[in-house]
């Protein structure tokens, strides 16, 4: 008899060489983004808790600062959190983000990519986001992956681990 897993069971992080789990997810703009119809270009999908907290807002304003010069190195960026359209969207106007902000409110990409699960936060363990950054590479397998990343410097580190500031 095999079991099923719950709604809260962890799912296995990705490593360099799996093929990145393929999602259709809404955007804040009233669109839905298909990761397969990105093949062929390479894929940063970072998945944050919360929009419009600092952290996120931080990290998502790197990424948009990012943006022009990664694109020109052939990158798409695809930030993923629970929230809904309507919240990216505003986190969006006020931020003024340039990146494309998908609403994964069941989890399904989270789950798929390990980016959801235990979490310990001053003494207290629950279950959330887990700050992730996956790249996902022309053929559709991971090339990069990173768990539990810094909000602030996560950009930077991740343009010098890519190799794309030398």
């Amino acid at each position: 008899m095999s079991q099923t897993p719950t709604a809260s069971a962890h799912q296995g992080r990705l490593t360099v060489g799996d093929a990145a789990p393929d999602f259709t997810l809404p955007d804040d703009q009233g669109g839905e983004v298909t990761l397969s119809d990105l093949r062929g270009k390479k894929v940063i999908v970072y998945f944050y808790p919360a929009a419009m907290t600092p952290g996120c807002t931080t990290q998502a304003c790197d990424f948009s600062d990012s943006l022009d010069s990664l694109k020109a190195r052939g990158y798409e960026v695809l930030g993923i959190s629970p929230d809904s359209p309507a919240k990216l969207a505003k986190f969006r106007e006020k931020d003024h983000l340039t990146i494309t902000l998908l609403s994964d409110p069941d989890r399904k990409a989270l789950d798929a990519y390990g980016a959801w699960g235990e979490k310990k936060n001053y003494g207290k363990t629950y279950e959330g986001v887990i700050r992730s950054t996956v790249v996902v590479g022309e053929d559709g397998t991971v090339t990069h992956a990173a768990y539990n990343v810094k909000a602030s410097g996560h950009v930077a580190k991740l343009r010098k681990d890519l190799g794309l500031d030398t």
